[in-house]
């Protein structure tokens, strides 16, 4: 039984899958983001996932590795390369992580996919996904990182800060982080500077930003609200250069959109409801897994991939 393999790893986790000609799932495996700025050893992690079904790999026809800061730093993409040659035999392919999202989400339409994750980027084609593509946004965290889950993260941080100071009044937000992180108002600094990636640490506090936006606290709405208007700037500046004439499409992955704030507040910017998801972005890696092994690729079949990852 021929299979593919689609990978997806951004700054927080990695998700890697097998699936079978018909579009089932046989096996996925989950482990820690493979951000090569940040954890040396991501290509020992990877390894490791690929050893957890040896059998399956050695029936692999194609793979796709979506990894972060493929194609943006020339170091780190020849080593994602060369390990993703090393690692796994036959037709092996790395893109960078919001390229394989762009092809689930958009599973072949033209349009814009904004993902929102630990980071924030904009990915849009014109004509479809073997077209010339736009990139906007993912400069990382060190360039702003505008709108990602990191970027939530360290403005709560910020307002905590004048709170604490004396210098904002931001008291419900304050107490609502401080109790997220089970810290007194003095532990603040000692848990930032003691965080060994602050990327994926500061990330993970947007799931209590959002939980307090949706409990009213108007702070971590504020917050929410302005980290939309940068997504939206981000999918407005690629539309425009790709297809301006042309009525908006747009889609989106990441944690960042479990919001209903923040996807409604991008809505409202855009005058434009999102096409959801047709894949996750582990779904776009094995879709052009499959297209790169000369699979058959239907209607049909995206549906019963996209319900076997769902099972997942």
């Amino acid at each position: 039984m021929s299979l593919v393999l689609g990978l997806d790893s951004g700054g927080t986790k990695t998700i890697l899958a097998f699936a079978d000609r018909s579009g089932q799932i046989v096996s996925l495996h989950r482990a820690s983001g493979l951000d090569p700025s940040v954890d040396m050893n991501w290509a020992q992690t990877l390894q490791k996932m690929l050893n957890q079904d040896a059998l399956a790999l050695k029936r692999v026809d194609a793979a796709v590795l979506g990894l972060p800061f493929h194609d943006e730093v020339a170091e780190y993409t020849a080593a994602q390369k060369a390990t993703a040659q090393a690692f796994i035999p036959g037709k092996s392919l790395v893109q960078n992580d919001v390229r394989v999202a762009f092809d689930g989400a958009l599973a072949g339409r033209p349009g814009v996919l904004i993902l929102a994750g630990t980071g924030s980027m904009a990915w849009a084609s014109r004509n479809g996904p073997d077209d010339p593509h736009v990139r906007v946004g993912g400069w990382g965290d060190a360039f702003g990182d505008e709108g990602s889950a990191f970027w939530i993260g360290q403005k709560a941080l910020a307002a905590v800060s004048c709170n604490l100071d004396g210098r904002a009044p931001a008291l419900t937000l304050s107490h609502g982080i401080l109790s997220a992180l089970g810290l007194q108002d003095g532990d603040l600094m000692g848990w930032c500077y003691g965080l060994k990636n602050r990327r994926t640490g500061f990330a993970g506090l947007a799931v209590a930003v959002s939980a307090l936006a949706d409990a009213g606290c108007s702070e971590a709405v504020a917050i929410l609200h302005c980290a939309a208007d940068h997504l939206a700037a981000h999918i407005m500046a690629a539309w425009r250069q790709t297809s301006p004439q042309s009525p908006l499409c747009w889609s989106y992955a990441g944690g960042v959109f479990s919001s209903q704030i923040v996807l409604r507040r991008v809505a409202e910017k855009l005058l434009h409801a999102p096409v959801p998801p047709r894949l996750p972005p582990v779904g776009g890696a094995i879709l052009r897994a499959a297209r790169c092994a000369g699979w058959v690729i239907d209607e049909a079949w995206l549906d019963r991939l996209a319900a076997s990852l769902a099972e997942h």
